[in-house]
């Protein structure tokens, strides 16, 4: 007969691996997309937690990656957040795979800068804007601040 070999090292008491100090950076980064998606909809966590018949509390968990979203769950997110299952591992830089199978490291995720509040409000404000000339005025002054700055990054287009 084969033998059947558990990893004792990597399990606690209950036969669960032990949590770790650091949230997964798949969780990290799963919840920073619901965190984007929400936040450009003008959607509260306590409205989301409410069409989930979650707490606010437990919606600020998942987007910080310290809770784990579960399939269902994010069935449900994606539904809610009137976006496709997918949309919640995009941009995510995945490491080498084995097999075929991609294994993130934790330096295989970078927060991205583009996930400040300010920066989605700033972009939900902007899609709002119905006239293309407002629009682009809008656009080009932006532009012109940013070039302005001293130390602000140059634009290639």
């Amino acid at each position: 007969m084969g033998s059947l070999k558990i990893e004792f090292s990597r399990m606690d008491t209950s036969g669960r691996r032990p949590k770790s100090d650091k949230p997964n950076p798949v969780d990290i980064h799963v919840g920073s997309r619901v965190r984007l998606r929400r936040t450009l909809l003008g959607m509260s966590q306590e409205k989301l937690g409410d069409a989930l018949g979650l707490t606010f509390q437990q919606v600020q968990k998942y987007e910080r990656g310290a809770n784990r979203i579960g399939a269902s769950r994010l069935y449900d997110l994606s539904r809610v957040l009137d976006v496709p299952v997918a949309y919640f591992f995009e941009e995510f830089a995945d490491a080498p795979s084995v097999a075929g199978v991609a294994e993130p490291t934790t330096d295989a995720y970078q927060p991205n800068p583009m996930m400040k509040r300010e920066t989605l409000e700033l972009v939900r404000a902007y899609l709002r804007i119905a006239d293309p000339q407002i629009k682009r005025r809008v656009f080009e002054l932006t532009k012109a601040l940013a070039a302005a700055y001293p130390g602000g990054a140059e634009s290639t287009d």
